[in-house]
């Protein structure tokens, strides 16, 4: 029998793990969803945020113990943002992103006094800090430089991204970009092609953030491993490709979506809907199993007004139900009323894409997004801004074969803001209409082979996180990981 003394020592021996999300949405709830999977695992969590972005899921967190909270007052004012900014989500503009960096850097001292030892709440004792964040360089910082990076990306797009980075200095001279996937267990090679207006902002040094994303890229540099919202079945061997060409250990621990099944942390999860669930469940029960298409760009998606013209006549032309996440339903919900359900702000999207009434999900290609419409077994049709969403479409169309494109070829948004879409960068209505009527014809022995994929991926994402799937043992390999060092100490 176990002593209470042995139960205390035991506590004593547990690493603690604090996590610092980065504060935008696409990576704030991944990070929420691994503390809750952290704790499943019987290790102290504390996740280090700002006030308004603890609010933001204040219902969520008392479900969410043990895992412990502590906020940090963010400065918005001193870098000329608006009181109460603290997400990227709600910075004004695009002109402010940088204010906004300015910013979170500055928490780096605050966030750094608060962790002088004694380290925080119960974990007092505990022989290991593991640090899992995103924030900026860790010059001059007081602590050993030892952290693990969460990625908010998927293998594939960091992998891409590597084999990219050494023809860095010759962007301004590349108009397209070969690569070849290897992959030993098919042993076959499949050609991809990146174009030059496909790459991430961060290889172009006219980029008015390339010494932000330099900055940043110094900072993930220095840390010691890296954990990734993936599973080994959905990204096989790529895991292995990205710790050899890092040389830091790699961990998948996905789809943290599927972190719970509780009605409520679905529905609420990273935010309160702007609508009344309810009412969604109700219009989505009234349709046929299959027949709806559900249309999200991400909390930071931005089209330009001829854009959402375009995409809502497109819409309107297929005749076949949808949920449009918009910024504004104005006219558009009054003409198509009974037709469509939209949604004006925040969507429980992880709840409408487990229905069973929708059969497609037209989405930007965050790795999120992407992510949690695999998981859910729903075919995507991909519609990619920038960042690295178009290094994701290349994933599920050519190399998954669970999507099919609508036909972008540019970027056309930039982090914290807009950039306008004009001329053959518009994506028309009847591209529109033929990408829908590809994804949704049943007829079609494609589309059922396309089906067929992506619901084997979403047994597959299910058993990888049960308890001996390879996100479980994953997990337990990281925390062994970590549990076998005497201090990880923070810079991450």
């Amino acid at each position: 029998m176990e002593t209470t003394s042995d139960h205390n020592n035991n506590n004593n021996h547990k690493p603690h793990f604090i996590l610092i999300p980065w504060m935008a949405q696409g990576h704030f709830i991944p990070m929420i969803d691994i503390a809750r999977l952290l704790s499943l695992h019987s290790v102290f969590v504390t996740v280090i945020t700002t006030p308004g972005n603890t609010s933001r899921i204040s219902s969520t967190i008392s479900r969410l113990l043990p895992v412990h909270f502590t906020t940090l007052s963010f400065p918005s004012t001193a870098t000329g943002l608006p009181p109460g900014c603290e997400n990227l989500d709600s910075v004004p503009s695009r002109d402010l992103a940088r204010n906004f960096y300015n910013a979170a850097k500055l928490l780096r001292q605050p966030l750094e006094h608060h962790l002088v030892p004694p380290p925080l709440h119960q974990a007092a004792s505990s022989p290991a800090l593991a640090s899992l964040g995103f924030t900026p360089s860790p010059k001059n910082s007081t602590f050993q430089d030892s952290s693990f990076k969460a990625s908010p990306a998927s293998l594939f797009s960091a992998i891409t991204t590597l084999a990219f980075s050494n023809p860095m200095r010759l962007f301004p001279l590349l108009s397209n970009l070969f690569f070849y996937l290897i992959s030993q267990q098919q042993q076959q090679q499949q050609q991809l092609m990146i174009t030059k207006s496909e790459l991430p902002k961060f290889f172009d040094k006219s980029s008015e953030f390339y010494d932000i994303y330099k900055e940043l890229q110094e900072g993930e540099n220095s840390a010691d491993g890296i954990i990734v919202n993936s599973f080994d079945e959905l990204e096989p061997e790529y895991a292995e490709f990205l710790a050899k060409a890092t040389k830091k250990r790699v961990w998948t621990v996905g789809p943290v979506s599927l972190s719970s099944e509780d009605k409520l942390d679905v529905s609420e999860r990273g935010n309160k809907a702007d609508i009344n669930e309810e009412d969604c469940l109700h219009w989505l029960n009234t349709q046929v199993p299959g027949s709806v298409i559900y249309v999200s760009f991400g909390s930071m998606g931005k089209l330009a007004p001829e854009q959402v013209k375009e995409l809502g006549f497109g819409l309107e032309e297929t005749k076949r139900p949808f949920i449009w996440v918009m910024k504004d339903v104005g006219k558009f919900r009054k003409r198509n009323e009974g037709k469509c359900f939209l949604i004006r702000g925040w969507a429980p999207q992880v709840m409408i894409l487990k229905h069973k009434a929708v059969g497609g999900f037209l989405t930007h290609c965050g790795w999120n997004s992407t992510l949690e419409g695999v998981a859910a077994g729903v075919p995507l049709m991909t519609w990619p801004l920038g960042a690295d969403q178009f290094l994701n479409e290349k994933l599920v169309v050519e190399v998954l074969g669970v999507g099919v494109r609508v036909g972008a070829k540019a970027v056309v948004s930039m982090e914290g803001g807009e950039k306008g879409t004009s001329g053959d960068q518009v994506v028309r209505r009847e591209m529109v209409v033929k990408a829908v009527e590809r994804l949704m014809d049943d007829g079609d022995e494609e589309g059922k082979k396309r089906r067929e994929r992506v619901k084997e991926l979403e047994e597959k994402a299910k058993r990888a996180l049960m308890i001996g799937g390879s996100s479980w043992l994953n997990l337990d390999l990281l925390i062994g990981y970590v549990s076998e060092h005497d201090v990880v100490k923070l810079h991450g």
